[in-house]
């Protein structure tokens, strides 16, 4: 039909048209940016809580891993279930580590996490986990499943493994003789020198989760004491087995014995403790100072403390040579007895000592040091104790503690002064006062006790060079002149302390045997630990020995003989 309007019109008309064309185009363009931008965001935050899934799965932050679950999600697996899943699947694959690489998109709301798991016994496990993401309003989360706890689950199946031991390492001394070897611990050694092996045995329910999760399957013979239960796992060798999702493997390997393992124990020096101990109830600690490695332990050397007496006066008295409570020159009366809060403290057997502070020391004079320890002090006694050791978790597996109450809770002046003489609530090992002992000789630097050969233990302060060369002197003064004159030995001046740590008297009831090296019939016994530390020779020491005898009457008469023996062995 023809336009019967004038050009002008019609021009309008067309302009008007393309107006609106052009409004219709924008808009257009602009509802399709918006779906481009919106789908991006929407993208963008399912992306960011994949990435952050799989980033505090490494770590193991189960707390971040369940925030970042979808409300529907977080509803139908709490934190502890999530939690107890991957940490069950950890102990199953003997997970050491999780390594996750960034996720990748493969459709819409669904994403692959590449992960590379190191096992303890399988190798190193690859594969991905794949995350369905939920976007609900503007936070995206994830649907979580159990197949998500490993690579390579799929629904209905469950992580599960089989593995075996290798048969047992070989324990050597340090001089490469076999100790145990084989899974029965076969032994050529006197019944009596191997018992610093230790024995074997089911493991215990405390131990059962780690070694689970180190693929020791339940049942397993392993080390239970001495040095079976120190090399545990480095006995144990590496175990095999078989990872399987389901029926399917995912993962195998073979058992693989470990290499022989080389402790410290010298053997005659083993054997020359077990005959010093005897019958009688106590232990024996021997060590080198310079290096902390341990030549003998028989007996309770270090599982069982026990009051110390007065060979914790070494520690007293580095501690009140430092604060400046006493001074070498200081002296103090010769008395029987002394006074803390109105109540008498004796010395040992009722004896008068006191005199300089090397003849008090050398006496193990009770009147003296339990007031020295009154003055300087609870904070200080603990501090000098710790610094030596004391309330520190042991360097040796199972090995107990030596303790001393915190300085709050240890009381008034009579009770500091009980624990200044190793009485009150103070309790140490043989392991530990030996470990005293050698801090002295070795300048006031002190090295954790090892049991295997060439390992390096760490070096802390104890005391000055200046108080330990003090202390020394006055340990040697105590074997030549005092209450240790029963360990000295032709060779080597020996640096010593004794102590008679009370339990209820200190009075025996007849006199010492003759021979102090025999032990103390029944009936004459007191109810007193013999102890006696030591090193030799006293200017540069190459060993270190603490024995203690329980109910065996004053240190002097039975340890201090005792010690003889064994640190001639050791300095052969």
């Amino acid at each position: 039909m023809p336009d019967d309007r004038a050009p002008a019109q019609r021009q309008r008309a067309v302009q008007t048209r393309n107006r609106r064309l052009v409004v219709l185009g924008v808009l257009a363009v602009l509802a399709f940016a918006g779906g481009v931008v919106a789908g991006a965001a929407g993208e963008s935050r399912q992306m960011k809580a994949a990435k952050s899934f799989a980033a505090a799965w490494a770590r193991a932050d189960f707390a971040r891993m369940h925030g970042l679950l979808s409300p529907a999600a977080r509803r139908r697996t709490s934190l502890r279930r999530l939690t107890r899943a991957y940490r069950r699947a950890a102990v199953t694959a003997t997970t050491a580590r999780i390594a996750t690489q960034p996720p990748r998109r493969v459709s819409d709301g669904v994403y692959d996490v590449p992960v590379s798991i190191a096992t303890r016994i399988f190798g190193r496990v690859n594969g991905t986990i794949r995350l369905p993401i939920v976007t609900e309003g503007d936070r995206a989360g994830v649907d979580w499943s159990s197949t998500m706890v490993f690579p390579g689950l799929r629904e209905d199946e469950r992580l599960r493994r089989t593995t075996r031991l290798p048969t047992r390492g070989t324990l050597q001394a340090r001089d490469g003789t076999v100790i145990a070897e084989g899974d029965d611990r076969a032994t050529e050694l006197d019944p009596g020198v191997a018992s610093i092996k230790g024995e074997v045995g089911a493991a215990p329910p405390e131990r059962a989760r780690d070694l689970a999760a180190h693929g020791v399957p339940a049942g397993a013979q392993v080390g239970l004491s001495g040095l079976e239960r120190e090399f545990d796992k480095s006995l144990i060798g590496t175990p095999g087995g078989t990872l399987r999702a389901g029926a399917r493997i995912l993962a195998r390997s073979r058992p693989e014995k470990s290499a022989p393992v080389r402790t410290t124990v010298d053997l005659d020096v083993q054997a020359s403790a077990v005959t010093a101990l005897g019958d009688r109830f106590g232990g024996i600690a021997v060590l080198r100072p310079a290096d902390g490695e341990v030549l003998a332990l028989a007996g309770i050397a270090y599982s069982a403390p026990q009051p110390p007496g007065s060979v914790f006066k070494i520690i007293t008295l580095a501690g009140a040579l430092e604060a400046g409570v006493v001074r070498p020159s200081s002296r103090f009366p010769v008395e029987t007895s002394t006074s803390l809060e109105g109540v008498e403290l004796e010395n040992a057997n009722g004896e008068a000592c006191g005199g300089t502070l090397r003849e008090s020391f050398a006496e193990s004079c009770n009147s003296v040091f339990a007031p020295i320890g009154a003055k300087l002090g609870a904070r200080k006694l603990v501090a000098t104790a710790e610094r030596f050791g004391f309330n520190s978790t042991p360097s040796l597996v199972g090995a107990a503690r030596s303790t001393i109450p915190p300085a709050d809770d240890i009381g008034d002046s009579l009770a500091v002064g009980s624990s200044a003489i190793g009485q009150g609530e103070v309790l140490a090992t043989p392991l530990e006062m030996a470990t005293v002992a050698a801090a002295i000789g070795e300048h006031g630097r002190r090295r954790a006790p090892t049991l295997r050969k060439g390992a390096s233990t760490g070096v802390t302060r104890a005391t000055t060079a200046s108080v330990a060369r003090t202390v020394r002197g006055y340990m040697e003064s105590v074997v030549q002149s005092g209450t240790g004159m029963g360990a000295k030995i032709d060779g080597a001046r020996v640096a010593g302390k004794t102590g008679t740590a009370e339990l209820r008297t200190t009075v025996p009831t007849d006199p010492p045997p003759d021979d102090p090296s025999q032990p103390i019939p029944e009936e004459d016994k007191t109810d007193t630990d013999a102890w006696f530390v030591s090193f030799a020779p006293a200017s540069r020491p190459r060993v270190a020995v603490a024995v203690l005898l329980v109910g065996e009457g004053a240190g002097g008469e039975s340890a201090a003989p005792a010690a003889k023996p064994v640190l001639e062995a050791a300095l052969r």
